[in-house]
């Protein structure tokens, strides 16, 4: 045997751990290796006279001729043996350095034990366990600093870990008695709270609902994280951009018509830090800041260790979990602007009142579908169109009355698109009305303007229930609705505050579910209860349960998936109801809401495990 020889058998070794410079490899693999390299082994181990208990690791160098026989007593029992006794054995010197570590505070320690041993070792797989639990937490980021006893210990306690007597990795809150002994020590690891997704963000989809990545706007992702969205949204043609100051920070934070600052916030330790990063992103924000936080309550934040004003998770990541009405307040109070929730968790903030104020109409606004009804003409004189007028042009005449029943009112010139062709043929928008109410059932109209009346009540009604700042500036359409149906805003204001009121009178609610359910014969009564409708009958109902309902989806959130709506007629609760597959015969409960109103709070149940299904006739 000679160097070259040796460094050749080293090099071809395919067993043991494998490092750069060298090579360990257990006493139980040492059958694996090469015949002639592990007799050379046995031989210098008696030429030095070292029993076979004094060490169960040989250390074979690459680069130079020698080797080391190690002894690590634990590491059958334990994950992370420390070394008690080593002998480097220099070849080409001939010479032998022994080190006793027994007695060492600070011994050198070794990890990853399944490596040492061949694949095939039945404790493998038992060793690999430990290994993967210390991943899962940060421990081997950098290897350079874990080789010892006390920086392996004082990086698992910044991880906020600490080892139990078998090894195994436990959270320091299940030891700490007092947490300021422990604040200092933690490292929070915030790059471990990016996922990766094979589907939008929910506060994507959610703008998706609302028709905001249709390509008309720019959108730039404040927090991107690993851009699984950035990549969905430019595969669509849509002009995106982002940055991340864990993987993305090369990137430049710039301006767009909407910034999506999503589940960034809450994972953020530090107060001042969270209050700049959202003024940040709402800087950039040309039109609106969509904003988003985990939302739980106190028996999910109960399963952690309190850290700050928020918790330390088992992966040593930091989120401040949030109430939804708690949230809204927070983003409120810092940028100083009405906060819209658009689900569970998620909020816009407009940067243009008149734009906020549209999209809340169009919220509130309910699209009906009118059955035109005719009448004979009139053999009144004063009759504008003719019958053979009427024929002839009756493709605009239809578009004005339907608009007129869309709006609830005449619509002004600008709100009809043929203006000018109906203005020709009649002369007015008022005497096309006048004229087409001899040709049309005027009871439509008379329907329509009470329903777009009580549309407005419910938009006015949940403006003082959310306690929007109030606007210095309405959009043309709204001030001529109000015109049309109140005179004046404090009118229309006065009519939404009694409106408001009535939903806090068991009694109110009571009478409204019992009159509901006898015109619209549908949905579930259970009498001095509650009443059970499908959520698509909800427009049907009076405005006061509307406004009911309404107050309980603002402190909810997220009604995207609710599939039923139970009213509390004297509890001051709405419990929402989802389903797995409502098209099903039997669709099965998924999850269950209970918003308690007179708390501003609701609880989720998860019915998953359960088999709890529906019977979907009443609900037709």
């Amino acid at each position: 045997m000679n160097d070259n020889r040796f460094n050749n058998l080293v090099l071809d070794l395919t067993v043991g751990k494998i490092l750069p410079d060298s090579i360990y490899v257990h006493r139980s693999a040492i059958p694996e290796i090469d015949g002639e390299l592990r007799a050379f082994l046995q031989l210098i181990a008696s030429a030095i006279k070292i029993k076979s208990d004094d060490w169960n690791i040989v250390k074979f160098y690459k680069r130079h001729y020698k080797l080391s026989l190690l002894n690590y007593p634990t590491f059958d029992i334990y994950p992370y043996p420390a070394l008690a006794q080593s002998h480097t054995i220099d070849l080409a010197k001939v010479q032998v350095r022994s080190a006793d570590y027994s007695k060492s505070l600070n011994p050198p320690i070794l990890h990853r034990r399944e490596a040492f041993v061949a694949a095939n070792d039945p404790k493998s797989m038992s060793y690999k366990v430990f290994t993967e639990a210390g991943e899962q937490i940060g421990l081997y980021e950098n290897t350079r600093k874990i080789g010892f006893k006390n920086q392996w210990e004082q990086l698992i306690k910044r991880k906020g870990y600490f080892l139990d007597q078998s090894g195994h990795l436990v959270p320091l809150f299940e030891k700490a008695q007092h947490l300021d002994d422990l604040e200092d020590d933690i490292e929070i690891q915030r790059h471990r709270t990016a996922i990766e997704r094979n589907q939008l963000s929910q506060p994507m989809q959610t703008l998706a609902r609302h028709g905001y990545l249709n390509g008309q706007y720019s959108i730039f992702d404040y927090g991107c994280g690993k851009g699984d969205d950035l990549r969905e949204l430019e595969a669509h043609g849509l002009d995106v951009a982002g940055w991340d100051p864990n993987f993305h920070p090369e990137a430049e934070l710039a301006s767009a018509d909407i910034v999506n600052l999503g589940f960034v916030l809450n994972v953020i330790e530090e107060r001042q830090e969270r209050d700049d990063t959202l003024k940040s992103a709402w800087t950039l924000a040309d039109r609106f800041l969509v904003v988003s936080v985990m939302i739980a309550g106190e028996s999910v934040i109960s399963q952690f260790r309190p850290y700050k004003d928020g918790v330390v998770t088992k992966t040593n990541t930091f989120q401040k979990y949030y109430s939804q009405s708690e949230f809204k307040l927070y983003v409120e109070t810092i940028l100083d602007a009405n906060v819209i929730a658009v689900g569970t968790g998620i909020f816009i903030v407009f940067r243009d009142s008149i734009e906020e104020q549209e999209f809340l109409l169009r919220r509130h606004k309910i699209t009906r579908t009118w059955n035109y009804k005719t009448t004979s003409l009139s053999k009144k004189k004063t009759a504008k169109i003719s019958q053979a007028k009427f024929t002839e042009h009756r493709s605009i005449f239809d578009s004005f009355w339907a608009t007129t029943l869309d709006l609830g009112r005449l619509p002004a010139n600008d709100e009809f698109d043929f203006s000018d062709e109906i203005r020709t043929l009649v002369g007015s928008h008022a005497s096309a009305f006048k004229s087409l109410s001899e040709f049309f059932d005027t009871s439509d109209f008379k329907t329509a303007e009470k329903k777009r009346r009580d549309d407005l009540l419910v938009y006015f009604a949940m403006s003082l229930f959310e306690k929007r700042r109030p606007y210095t500036k309405l959009p043309v359409s709204l001030q001529r609705d109000i015109k049309a149906f109140f005179n004046n805003h404090t009118g229309a204001l006065d009519h939404a505050r009694e409106l408001l009121f009535s939903v806090g009178d068991p009694g109110i609610i009571t009478t409204h579910c019992n009159l509901n359910y006898q015109d619209l014969n549908t949905g579930q009564l259970d009498s001095g209860h509650s009443y059970t409708i499908h959520k698509s009958k909800e427009p049907l109902l009076t405005p006061t349960l509307r406004t009911y309902i309404g107050c309980a989806g603002t402190l909810y959130g997220d009604m995207s998936d609710v599939d039923l709506i139970k009213i509390h007629m004297t509890s001051g609760k709405v419990t929402f109801l989802e389903y797995d597959d409502w098209s099903k015969p039997e669709p099965k409960l998924v999850y269950r809401i209970k918003v308690r109103m007179r708390d501003q709070d609701f609880d989720v149940f998860d019915h998953r495990t359960s088999i709890q299904t529906v019977d979907k006739r009443s609900f037709s």
